[in-house]
């Protein structure tokens, strides 16, 4: 379909790669630290990415229609940090506001091997449906909430691959240290590097983006370890090098120093 390969040539560029920059986590945390004012934040940074992920509420009050990148719509949600169990999700935008927002794709989260397995996993397949009717992707997001001993390559291989079963086109897990491209190799369609809890260190993003862009993922969707950061532009010029320019370690670190000195 036109249309499906049209929004999908928006958000990855020629190389086949991509750089997302999630700005979507007020829908379950609320006003995240240097997230407050949304449209301030990612202002600087339009230039090095290649998407938003952000939900419909931010997008209509925060974001300039008439001059920003390619949407990837939130449509997921209904929990809170406060409430009992953050996997217990369901649908929360119509397809018809999906369309009406011009979105180039939609993303939800799924919690493989929590409570609401079940749930999730059909409302991804809810959603494909509706979805590829238009023409729109969906990217499925590969959640462990507070779990984080799931990081692991048997947990990550199964989710991705359940979510690329049923439909996904596009799939954002977490990074592994051990057999991350068995992850990637055992889901058919693209993968791209979620960026987690922030890191303390710039070193530590631009390794495990480094090794999971060489383990085969496609690309990124970081939002915490950018625009938190004490120098978001020269994280996000960085991290651009690595995905789009095939800069190693040693490059990355360069390019932030040069950007985090102008």
């Amino acid at each position: 379909m036109w249309g499906m390969k049209n929004r999908l040539g928006k958000l990855f560029k020629k190389d086949g790669h991509c750089f997302f920059l999630p700005i979507d986590h007020g829908y379950f945390q609320g006003p995240t630290q240097c997230l407050e004012k949304p449209g301030e934040t990612i202002k600087p940074l339009l230039p090095y990415c290649d998407a938003l992920f952000v939900t419909r509420g931010v997008l209509r009050a925060c974001i300039d229609p008439t001059n920003t990148l390619p949407i990837i719509l939130r449509v997921s949600g209904g929990t809170s940090m406060v409430g009992k169990d953050l996997a217990n999700e369901s649908l929360t935008t119509s397809i018809q506001e999906i369309l009406r927002l011009n979105a180039a794709a939609v993303g939800l989260s799924i919690f493989v091997g929590s409570d609401y397995e079940r749930e999730t996993l059909l409302n991804l397949a809810k959603l494909v449906d509706e979805c590829e009717s238009y023409g729109i992707p969906v990217m499925a997001v590969t959640a462990v909430g507070k779990e984080m001993e799931k990081r692991e390559a048997r947990y990550l291989s199964l989710c991705c691959r359940i979510a690329a079963e049923l439909g996904a086109r596009v799939v954002k897990t977490y990074w592994c240290e051990k057999d991350f491209d068995k992850v990637v190799n055992g889901c058919p369609v693209p993968v791209v590097i979620a960026g987690g809890p922030k890191c303390e260190t710039e070193q530590e993003v631009f390794k495990f983006v480094y090794d999971g862009m060489k383990k085969g993922a496609v690309g990124i969707n970081l939002g915490r370890n950018v625009w938190q950061s004490p120098h978001p532009v020269a994280m996000a010029r960085a991290l651009q090098a690595i995905i789009h320019e095939s800069a190693n370690l040693p490059q990355a670190v360069e390019i932030f120093n040069e950007f985090k000195n102008k």
